[in-house]
């Protein structure tokens, strides 16, 4: 299910405008009318469709869609007629007095001079829940494409299903969006916050309290598959939903609605409202504090450290992200380097195990860039810390970690880069950060104790592939075996089908390329090399263009493009 806000926005001599129209005349059952409508989402790729009005409550108009509506029979059209007395009720009691008394009102009556929203069933692209357009709060003199009314858009195919309640709530709260940052405050809000507000509605509304089936469970699912996605480069797709939606719950958990509330009915948008909102509400903890709390939050989830390291929500008690793992030989002395790319207010989490010895680990990103690292030590007995890395002059921050492999057995280390603020949709660019880990040991052999590490690992790892297997919700099974093509950029950490897919081409590529051949779905340090061997390889095309002699082990553009004309889709 996708709910998106179609946005834009109208100056004239500097000033935002909008204008109430008076006097209109009171819709009745029955009448017809015409609508414009937005080509991305419509199913035909329609601009325009013509719709009858099929109910009408004391707040809403439900208008459908003739050619979908005339093509149900009789008795399908009493079943979503009576279905829709329901979601009234639901709107009238549930809906709209706890959205605007958490948040603001609508405006009302708005543009139209009617205090009814307009809700249009339409035949909508799959995965598509709803939408709302900006351009329907503005005069036609304006936006030739408005429909001037206050006005949210319904796939017909939830008509009939129990995400009805859910979609109208998301796309209600773009309505209140609208009204309290566009019109009052005449600003825009970011998407990233604007899209979270609305998807944190299903909880406020009490539609989450039952966990299965839910929009939560859903995003729970979704992040899960894609933790590495980031914050506030939106792009509209399922884990960007996920992504926010597990931040809000954690930011209210942590910090109460009002953070919501408040940021909501500010002249400042995005990461700054929520900072000033902070501050309002006697916080010492600014956005960056609360992002990199959150990233600790999904490694360890245990409130019996610190609260600021867990969720209270109970549907969240069980939420933990696993990290990238990264091996060390066991015995003796051993040092390891790793080039990894990331967007801004992206949580990233690698764990190293193995070794045994003084452990050493440097970490450094590009100068000017504001990378964040916390790291989680755990000892023999499950115990942890929680640091915070320090920076020199030249911006490399250092470990050190003494009797690694005896006295603790991990290091799990948390990198974002907290640069970008605001206004990034889809243009955030990614970028590198290094580490290198050294661990000096003991070179006399193995011994009966690091027999039983090694066992002991092995226990650590079977039961970390059962975890995964249980927060996938039984999605897996057998990978595809099959690639067609790459849509998007992987990188270590990477997860899902586009690796399985990377996996398999590298595969067919042969020994040279990718010795080891699994298939997994998860992008680790043998599928970088094999994409780095592949991109040395084909250096001409990948790396020359862009001043590289050695390979980076991230899928890029370049990279997608040239493993695209092989496998024959370009």
């Amino acid at each position: 299910m996708g709910e998106k806000i179609n946005k834009i926005t109208i100056f004239v001599a500097g000033v935002l405008l909008f204008f109430a129209a008076g006097n209109v005349k009171a819709a009745n059952v029955g009448d017809a009318a015409s609508f414009n409508v937005d080509k991305n989402f419509d199913i035909h790729g329609k601009t325009q469709i013509s719709a009858t009005l099929i109910k009408a409550s004391s707040k809403l108009y439900f208008y459908a869609e003739n050619q979908w509506w005339n093509s149900q029979s009789s008795e399908k059209q009493n079943t979503i007629l009576a279905n829709l007395d329901n979601l009234s009720v639901e709107f009238s009691n549930n809906i709209y007095p706890k959205l605007t008394s958490t948040f603001g009102q609508e405006w009302n009556p708005g543009i139209d001079g009617d205090s009814k929203i307009t809700v249009l069933f339409e035949s909508m692209n799959n995965e598509e829940g709803g939408y709302f357009r900006e351009a329907d709060e503005y005069e036609k003199i304006q936006v030739p494409i408005s429909n001037e009314r206050e006005m949210i858009y319904m796939s017909t195919a939830v008509a009939l299903g129990p995400n009805a309640k859910i979609v109208l709530g998301h796309e209600f709260m773009h309505l209140i969006t609208f009204n309290q940052k566009n019109r009052i405050n005449k600003v825009e809000e970011d998407t990233w916050l604007n899209e979270a507000r609305a998807d944190y509605t299903s909880t406020i509304l009490g539609y989450d309290d039952i966990y299965k089936g839910s929009n939560l469970q859903q995003r729970v699912i979704d992040f899960i598959e894609n933790p590495t996605d980031s914050l506030i480069d939106w792009t509209g797709k399922k884990y960007d939903y996920a992504s926010v939606n597990l931040f809000m719950h954690y930011l209210v958990d942590r910090y109460r609605i009002n953070i919501l509330s408040d940021s909501l009915k500010s002249k400042s948008v995005g990461i700054e409202s929520i900072n000033e909102a902070l501050l309002e509400s006697g916080s010492k903890d600014g956005f960056a504090q609360v992002f990199t709390n959150w990233a600790i939050a999904l490694a360890l989830n245990d409130c019996s450290l610190n609260l600021k390291y867990c969720y209270s929500n109970k549907n969240l008690a069980n939420l933990k992200i696993n990290p990238t793992l990264i091996f060390l030989p066991l015995t003796g002395s051993s040092s390891l380097s790793s080039t990894n790319v990331t967007k801004s207010w992206v949580g990233n989490w690698q764990k190293i195990i193995g070794g045994s010895g003084n452990l050493k680990l440097d970490f450094s990103g590009l100068s000017g860039n504001n990378f964040q690292v916390s790291y989680i030590v755990y000892d023999k007995n499950n115990n942890y810390s929680v640091n915070f890395l320090n920076f020199d002059a030249d911006g490399i921050g250092e470990v050190n970690v003494k009797d690694f492999g005896t006295k603790y057995k991990s290091l799990i280390i948390i990198p974002s880069l907290q640069t970008e603020i605001s206004g990034i949709d889809g243009m955030d660019i990614a970028y590198p950060y290094n580490f290198t880990v050294s661990i000096s040991g003991d070179d006399s052999g193995a011994n009966q104790a690091l027999i039983q590490n090694l066992l002991d690992k092995i226990d650590s790892l079977k039961k970390q592939i059962a975890d995964i297997l249980a927060q996938r919700q039984g999605g897996g099974g057998s990978q595809n075996n099959s690639c067609s093509q790459l849509t998007r950029n992987l990188y270590l950490g990477s997860s899902g089908s586009d690796v399985s897919c990377l996996q398999t081409f590298l595969k067919n590529q042969g020994a040279g390329i990718y010795p080891e051949g699994l298939v997994t779905g998860n992008f680790g340090s043998l599928t970088k090399q094999a994409v780095i061997k592949f991109q040395e390889k084909y250096s001409a095309d990948v790396l020359s263009p862009i001043g590289l002699t050695k390979g980076t082990g991230y899928v890029g553009v370049r990279t997608r493009t040239k493993i695209n004309q092989i496998l024959g889709v370009i």
